[in-house]
């Protein structure tokens, strides 16, 4: 998961039922799900100079970024975040809150005291761990504060990375919960974060990656300003989806549209000519008011 997006990624799109005009340096977007013009970057590593100043020169109207410049516990400032704010941009800090990596400020921690909360390692990501995400201490020790480091930061929002993790966690330490537990749980979870972040910041946007399944539970829908969706038509790298799962995703994503939020979508082509397919795709079978692609720096 650790990689510099806005490099990996061809064909950026934000499904929306309806735009806004594209917000200039003094009129910030007013809310979501009403998709901002101009798109999103996503962006997790590789700050020049350990710097905000190039996301803040790029046309898009949303930054996913991570919480720390580093990764590890040199947060961003409040006052490098109101800059980025200050372009016209709504800016969403990246949280994992189904998985830790080995680079994380809490790991060491939390393998040494708590080893029970680290679940198996991830085969898709190297050095990743997914958790006990529905144990208290781990709400308590990692969540929490990472929230807490949200609000005091100035961030709009909050974009949730592994809410997969509720189907990738190994079920022998699930301690007897089956899949249908897990994505309950996972739900709770997500419900909480939505509650504590709101009740910090009424205007705070939440957004988790992927598994947007999770919507057939109850409450899920309400708690959540909108969701990001990896790969509806193009998988990591250049592999075209065409697996039942694919279809199923957008259907859900096409579904949680038009309940009114907004779908940040990613799909990882790198050809012009799959670039340009993609995106043709993404409007002829997904009824858009308005789509937006991009080419990635070569």
């Amino acid at each position: 998961m650790r990689m510099l997006r806005t490099a990996a990624m061809a064909a950026l799109m934000v499904l929306a039922g309806a735009c806004s005009p594209a917000p200039g340096p003094d009129r910030r977007p007013a809310r979501m799900p009403v998709a901002p013009s101009g798109g999103w970057v996503y962006q997790l590593q590789g700050y020049p100079g350990g710097q905000l100043d190039e996301l803040a020169h790029v046309p898009q109207s949303i930054a996913v970024i991570d919480l720390a410049r580093d990764a590890h516990g040199d947060y961003f400032r409040p006052d490098e975040i109101a800059a980025l704010q200050a372009t016209g941009k709504l800016v969403l800090a990246y949280v994992q809150i189904g998985s830790i990596e080995e680079f994380r400020p809490e790991y060491a921690g939390l393998r040494a005291e708590h080893p029970d909360v680290i679940l198996n390692k991830w085969s898709g990501s190297p050095n990743e761990y997914f958790v006990a995400y529905w144990e208290p201490r781990w709400w308590e020790l990692v969540l929490r504060p990472r929230l807490d480091q949200v609000l005091r930061a100035g961030f709009d929002g909050v974009y949730l990375g592994t809410p997969l993790a509720y189907d990738e966690a190994e079920l022998l330490l699930a301690h007897g919960r089956d899949r249908e537990d897990l994505g309950g749980a996972m739900v709770d979870l997500i419900i909480r974060m939505s509650e504590y972040a709101k009740a910090g910041n009424p205007d705070m946007r939440i957004v988790p990656q992927n598994s947007p399944e999770l919507s057939h539970y109850p409450d899920y829908t309400a708690a959540i300003d909108g969701i990001g969706v990896e790969g509806l038509f193009v998988r990591a790298t250049n592999e075209p989806c065409i697996q039942d799962h694919c279809t199923q995703n957008l259907a859900e994503a096409r579904a949680l549209r038009d309940a009114g939020k907004l779908v940040l979508a990613v799909d990882y082509a790198e050809s012009d000519e799959l670039i340009a397919s993609t995106c043709a795709r993404y409007r002829a079978d997904v009824p858009l008011t308005w789509c937006w692609c991009w080419t990635p720096r070569r």
